[in-house]
C-alpha cells in the first residue's frame, strides 16, 4: 500500500484547488505542521492571503486548472524553486446541481475540464518528476458521489466517478515502482460549492473537519479515504445494490 505520512515537516507539497473550501483548509493546516505548500488556483488575491498564515513556507503559484498551458507554468516554477515535489493533491473542483430537463453544455464541460482533465494533467505533470524520484505520492480529491448515479449529480457524479476510476488504474500502474496514489472522497462538506445545494445535506462537515479527515488518512496506508463514515459507509452499501433495488431506494430517500 501507500506510504504513511504522519510527520508533515518540510514536506513539499503542491496543493491544486487551494484558494477556498477543503483546499484552502488543507493549506492552512499543512502550513501549520510545518510543511513547505505551493499554493495553485486561479485567484492570485485569494491564494496570497491563505499564504499569509504559512511564514515563510508558502510558494504562491496561480493558476487555471482547466488549463493545460497554465497548470504546467505553474509546475515548471515549482519545479525551478523546490527541484522536486513530495506530495501533490489535486482539490480543485466545480460542481453545478443539474437534472436531465437542466443540462447545460458549457457549464457541462467546466465541469469536465477541472474535475477530470485538470487531474489528468496534474498527473501528466507530477508522476514523471516522482518516477525520476523514485519516492513522493499524488492524491485526488473525488467524491462520494462518484460511487453511484445520483439526482442533480448528472455531471458532477460522472466526472467524480471518471476520476476515481483514473485514481486506481494509476495505482496499479504506479505501487509497483514505490509511487503513492491516494482517492479522497468526502461526502457533504460545507463550502461554496455545496452551498448551491437546495436539500439537506447529511452528516455535513466543515472544511477544516474535512482537511483533518484527509490528513488523518495519509497516516494511514490505504488508497482510498473516505469521510464521514457514517456517511460514506452507507453511500458504499448503496453502491453495490442491484439496479432493482438501488434506483427505487435512492429516489425515496431523495425525493427526487
Amino acid at each position: 500500500m501507500n506510504a504513511r505520512i504522519a510527520d508533515w515537516s518540510d514536506q513539499r507539497v503542491w496543493l491544486l484547488g487551494a484558494s477556498t473550501g477543503i483546499g484552502a483548509a488543507l493549506a492552512g493546516l499543512l502550513l501549520a505542521r510545518g510543511a513547505r505548500v505551493a499554493l495553485s488556483a486561479r485567484s492570485a488575491v485569494r491564494l496570497a492571503e491563505v499564504a499569509a498564515a504559512g511564514g515563510g513556507r508558502a510558494l504562491v503559484l496561480p493558476c487555471d486548472a482547466a488549463d493545460a498551458a497554465s497548470l504546467h507554468a505553474a509546475w515548471d516554477a515549482l519545479l525551478a524553486e523546490w527541484g522536486g515535489v513530495d506530495v501533490a493533491l489535486y482539490v480543485a473542483g466545480d460542481y453545478v446541481p443539474m437534472r436531465a430537463w437542466e443540462l447545460d453544455m458549457a457549464r457541462a464541460r467546466r465541469m469536465i475540464d477541472v474535475n477530470l482533465v485538470g487531474a489528468i494533467s496534474c498527473a501528466a505533470c507530477v508522476v514523471p518528476q516522482l518516477l525520476r524520484q523514485g519516492n513522493g505520492q499524488i492524491g485526488f480529491v473525488a467524491s462520494v458521489a462518484g460511487y453511484r448515479g445520483l439526482p442533480k449529480s448528472l455531471i458532477y457524479g460522472p466526472t467524480k466517478a471518471a476520476l476515481i476510476n483514473f485514481a486506481e488504474a494509476l495505482y496499479l500502474d504506479l505501487w509497483p515502482k514505490g509511487i503513492g496514489v491516494r482517492v479522497i472522497n468526502p461526502g457533504f462538506v460545507a463550502t461554496p460549492l455545496t452551498a448551491q445545494n437546495d436539500f439537506a445535506m447529511p452528516a455535513l462537515l466543515t472544511a477544516e473537519q474535512a482537511a483533518l479527515a484527509t490528513i488523518d488518512g495519509f497516516a494511514g496506508s490505504a488508497f482510498e479515504i473516505h469521510y464521514p463514515k457514517r456517511f460514506t459507509w452507507v453511500m458504499k452499501l448503496l453502491a453495490h445494490l442491484p439496479y432493482r433495488l438501488y434506483f427505487p431506494l435512492v429516489r425515496f430517500l431523495s425525493g427526487a
